[in-house]
This record gives structure tokens, C-alpha cells and sequence, in this order.
């Protein structure tokens, strides 16, 4: 329970504190694109890593599927293939979204 007061409290503290860090608009729009790359690049990285780990636990699902009853394989690897397309797809329209917000 500690813990989680802690937690909650430095939540508290980062976000009442950045109202100090504000400069005029003239200042913060020299320095705007790059700051746009460089969050651009953290969201690729994770949307990247998500659609890693979805696209592992969406095979390893489908390969224990496919152990548990061969007679299926056909339909799962279907499925498994679909699931896929989509799930790589995040990744995708995040490139998208970037290519569209930085150029």
C-alpha cells in the first residue's frame, strides 16, 4: 500500500510540476520539429515492440492449437495468418502517421 501511495504521489509531482517548464511560443517553436523526430521515433519503437510480442503470443496460441488437434491446422493457420496481417497493420499506421506528421 505504501508503495502504491508513492507511486500515485510521484504521478502528482511530475504532473503539477510541469507548468514551471513553460516557455513563450516564440522559444518553444525553434526547437519543435526536432522534439516532433524524436517522439516520433519512441512511438514507432513502441508500437514495434507490442506487435513483436503480439505477433510471439499469437503464433506460439496458434502452434499449441495446432499440437492439440492436427485436424484443425488448416483453420487455425488461417486464422493465424489473419490475426497477423492485422496485428502487423499497428505497426503500419503508425509509420503512416509519422511519415504524415513529420514531412
Amino acid at each position: 500500500m505504501k508503495k502504491l501511495f508513492w507511486l500515485f504521489a510521484g504521478i502528482l509531482i511530475f504532473t503539477g510540476a510541469t507548468p514551471a517548464f513553460a516557455q513563450d511560443p516564440a522559444a518553444a517553436s525553434m526547437g519543435a520539429a526536432n522534439w516532433v523526430a524524436i517522439t516520433s521515433g519512441f512511438a514507432m519503437a513502441i508500437a514495434s515492440a507490442f506487435c513483436g510480442l503480439a505477433q510471439g503470443r499469437a503464433t506460439a496460441a496458434a502452434v499449441e492449437a495446432m499440437a492439440r488437434n492436427p485436424g484443425a491446422a488448416g483453420a487455425i493457420r488461417i486464422a493465424l495468418i489473419l490475426g497477423l496481417a492485422l496485428i502487423e497493420s499497428l505497426a503500419l499506421y503508425t509509420l503512416v502517421i509519422i511519415f504524415a506528421k513529420v514531412t
